[in-house]
């Protein structure tokens, strides 16, 4: 990308931030004691908005949507807002900025996520009637399952404030259309055309896809779709992310700010501005 681009790139990006804005696991060691999460309605310091940190990186918060793998929004999620601690916020910039120089930009599905949320997460999983959204997020799973295999636990790394859902955008990026409650669900393993349309590159499955094919190196992503994983996940490494295997979009940046520690305070702007 050109001097020229990658300033035409970045403003795009920027003035399109405010925009994109208004659309939209790790558990605990087995046999440990449960990790009570910490209640309030602010943020501690250690966390920001990541808006605030890095302007640039896009943001589609699934969560307080509809769109999601329980046909609603879920609990705790007041506003599509990313937060995260500061040293995430600040690794994600560094990444960023690089990637932007390539062509690319960050995309988050998911940030901070409260401990309401990830109870809502549960109750749900375990009422076996509520298969709304299954032909999209969990075709080829059977719903009573996704505890067993690890889809659904009862703590999240995400509650800990550094881990991210997030994907890559090749520029210049238009804004992914709104999901219109009640259109006609596509597998989201199936290919890039046919399912719920998205503004990333093409990485193999959709976002929170509940299904072996979102698992990173799994041998039946090849191509420009492997190549796609690979420099999201090269590209995060450089900075201090791991990966989950399991899951191609989420990474945790370490050292954890808050390694032993669950929060559930809402994610909304007046969390970390209000302090």
């Amino acid at each position: 990308m050109t001097g020229l681009a990658f300033r035409r790139a970045l403003a795009v990006l920027a003035a399109g931030a405010a925009t994109l804005l208004t659309v939209t696991a790790a558990a605990p060691a087995a046999g440990a004691a449960p990790v009570p999460a910490v209640s309030g309605p602010t943020a501690p310091p250690e966390f920001v908005a990541l808006r605030t940190v890095a302007p640039t990186i896009i943001q589609e918060m699934r969560y307080p949507t509809r769109h999601t793998f329980l046909g609603g929004p879920v609990d705790g999620y007041r506003e599509p807002v990313c937060i995260v601690t500061r040293s995430t916020a600040l690794a994600l910039r560094a990444a960023q900025s690089r990637l932007l120089r390539q062509g690319y930009s960050l995309k988050v599905y998911d940030c901070y996520r409260p401990q309401r949320a990830v109870d809502h997460f549960v109750r749900w999983a375990k009422d076996l009637q509520d298969q709304r959204m299954k032909a999209e997020f969990y075709p080829r799973v059977d719903k009573s399952r996704l505890f067993e295999e690890g889809y659904i636990a009862e703590k999240s790394g995400h509650s800990r404030g550094s881990t991210v859902d997030l994907t890559l955008v090749g520029l210049p990026a238009l804004p992914t259309r709104p999901y219109v409650p009640g259109e006609r669900l596509a597998p989201c393993y199936g290919p890039k055309k046919e399912r719920f349309p998205d503004n990333s590159v093409d990485m193999g499955t959709g976002f929170d896809c509940f299904d072996t094919l979102s698992h990173t190196d799994d041998p039946r992503v090849t191509g420009g779709q492997r190549a796609n994983r690979l420099l999201l996940r090269s590209a995060l490494a450089e900075v201090g992310f791991t990966n989950l295997p399991e899951e191609w979009w989420h990474f945790t940046h370490r050292p954890e700010t808050f390694p032993d520690r669950y929060f559930d305070f809402p994610v909304a702007w007046r969390s970390v501005t209000g302090r």
